[in-house]
This record gives C-alpha cells, sequence and structure tokens, in this order.
C-alpha cells in the first residue's frame, strides 16, 4: 500500500493532501522544500508486486518489453518529493517514471519524431494517463526536445538495473545523441590516452662511408697501432650513450654496455665506431698527383672510391 501511495507523485498536479478522487490514492509526501539541494541516490532497489490505480493493474518486470507510445514530463508540483522506491525526485535530474520497470533503472527513450535519444533513470512509478508509457522530468524532456511540446511519440526499452549510490546525472545526460543514432552507456568512441612506456634502444647500424683507393701500390694503409692495457683505448664493454633525444635519467638501459655488432681481433677498433677515411702521405720518389701545397688541384678518381 506504500508503494501503491507513492505512485501518485506523478498522477495529478492538483492534489497537494488527502485522497485524489480520480487515481484513488494520496501523493507523495514533499521531503526538502523548494530552493534547497535534493540529495542524489538513497531509496532501494525493489521491482514490487501488482498494483491498481485508477482500476487498471500494472504488474512490475525484471525485464519489461520496449514499447512505443506519448511520454510526457513532471516538474516544479513534484521537486522534492518523495519517488515510489524511496529517491526524491529533482526536476533538473535526468529521471523518469514508468509503470512496471524495477526501481531503479536504465531506459533508453528515444523521440521518434526528431530522432534524439537519451538513456533515464528509473525511480518511480507513472505516468497513469491514457496510452503514456512514460513521464521523464523537466531537464530530459527539455534534451529530449519536446519541453515545449509537453507530449511527443517515443519508443522506450529497457536498458538494466541502476544503483542507488551517489547521482548519475552527467552520464545520463552524456549520452544523450541527437544523429539519429540510440543511446547507450558504453560503446562510445575511445579515448586516447598517451602511452608513456619506455622504449627500447634501437641497436645501432653501421654507417657506409666512402673511402679512397690508390692507384696503385705506392700508397699503403697505416698498420692498426695496438693499444696497450690501460692506454685509454676503447673497450668493447663501455656503454654508449642512448640515442637521440638525449633525455638525462630517463632512457632504460643506458647505463647498460651496448653489445658489439660484430667481432673483432684485439686491439682493432671497435666494430660500433664509425671508421674514417684518411689521407695518405706520397712516399718519395713518387709523382705527385694529388694534393699540392703549390699545386694546382687534381680532381680524385670517382671510380677509386668504394663502400666499406
Amino acid at each position: 500500500m506504500t508503494a501503491i501511495a507513492l505512485t501518485a507523485a506523478n498522477c495529478s498536479s492538483n492534489v497537494r493532501g488527502g485522497i485524489d478522487p480520480k487515481y484513488g490514492v494520496a501523493p507523495s509526501p514533499k521531503v526538502v522544500a523548494d530552493g534547497q539541494p535534493i540529495p542524489k541516490g538513497g531509496g532501494r532497489q525493489m521491482v514490487g508486486k501488482p498494483y491498481t490505480v485508477a482500476g487498471r493493474t500494472y504488474v512490475p518486470n525484471e525485464t519489461p518489453r520496449a514499447s512505443e507510445g506519448l511520454a510526457s514530463w513532471y516538474g516544479s508540483n513534484f521537486h522534492g518529493r518523495m519517488t515510489a522506491n524511496g529517491e526524491v525526485f529533482d526536476r533538473d535530474s535526468i529521471a523518469a517514471a514508468h509503470t512496471t520497470m524495477p526501481l531503479p533503472s536504465y531506459a533508453r527513450v528515444t523521440n521518434l519524431q526528431n530522432g534524439h535519444s537519451m538513456i533515464v533513470r528509473v525511480n518511480d512509478r507513472g505516468p497513469f494517463h491514457g496510452n503514456r508509457v512514460i513521464d521523464v522530468s523537466e531537464r530530459a524532456a527539455a534534451a529530449l526536445g519536446f519541453r515545449q511540446s509537453g507530449t511527443a511519440r517515443v519508443r522506450v526499452e529497457y536498458v538494466g538495473r541502476a544503483s542507488t549510490n551517489g547521482s548519475d546525472d552527467r552520464i545520463l545526460l552524456a549520452s544523450l545523441r541527437t544523429d539519429g543514432q540510440p543511446a547507450a552507456l558504453t560503446g562510445s568512441a575511445p579515448t586516447m590516452i598517451a602511452q608513456a612506456a619506455p622504449r627500447p634502444n634501437a641497436p645501432r647500424q653501421a654507417i657506409a662511408l666512402q673511402t679512397y683507393e690508390p692507384d696503385d701500390d705506392a700508397y699503403s694503409a697505416p698498420a692498426p697501432v695496438a693499444h696497450p692495457a690501460g692506454s685509454g683505448a676503447v673497450a668493447s664493454n663501455v656503454p654508449l650513450p642512448p640515442e637521440r633525444p638525449f633525455d638525462l635519467g630517463t632512457i632504460p638501459g643506458a647505463a647498460s654496455p651496448v653489445a658489439r655488432i660484430s667481432s673483432a681481433a684485439p686491439g682493432a677498433i671497435p666494430a660500433s665506431r664509425p671508421v674514417v677515411a684518411s689521407l695518405y702521405e706520397a712516399p718519395p720518389g713518387h709523382a705527385p698527383s694529388g694534393f699540392q701545397r703549390s699545386g694546382a688541384y687534381s680532381a680524385a678518381n670517382p671510380s677509386k672510391f668504394v663502400l666499406r
């Protein structure tokens, strides 16, 4: 009987107390004065037993079927009054009343006249006027585009149970679709999140250099100089700096030794370092054909340059 009495909150805007002669029940009590903040959430989870209003019996269902019909909205006359499951109605929330859905629950309401679609929180019983299938709050009606007209032909679909904790108005308002697509609480476009996972250093690659091959055997390449131990020669296990950009202290493994690309004989220049071409001095008696301090420049033969 308590649940039936609470349903009168959406039955008549003219009855302030006592029994409504049309519906046979009393309106729900006003628990929050106008101008005071409305508490969110609370109430209880319920489905409820069958009840009768104005000679018509309604049977609450765990999974009500989708339906089409007229939607209306309710505002200031019910603001601050208790709903059928014990919450407090707020005209500025995204709330609704339905005759048979579980309380509280979510329902998709689609305005068939303009294509607007939104998920609303069902936390009350009603409406009980003719063929109306749902009552929505004043703010929900404005979002769906029928606040001025008062009613609209809509399609109502049950989405699922809702929590009794806190407010979900922001999430529900964000579900509004005005492009003809059905509203949903999930399945929206993914949010791009910047990933800050460390990336391993790219392996060093050998660099192709051009070196000059002499015209004959008169030019001999100098033999590699062997560095004795402790003379400051570059060792193969010396840590190399990370690839650019060089971020101090932020590159994982920057202090770890870098493995050699290829093995080399002891005393040889490490393979990870590029070999630079050199100009060799011509032996005595050789006809100068290259660079001379007092002579004219003679262009080098490009065919003598090879990649190493």
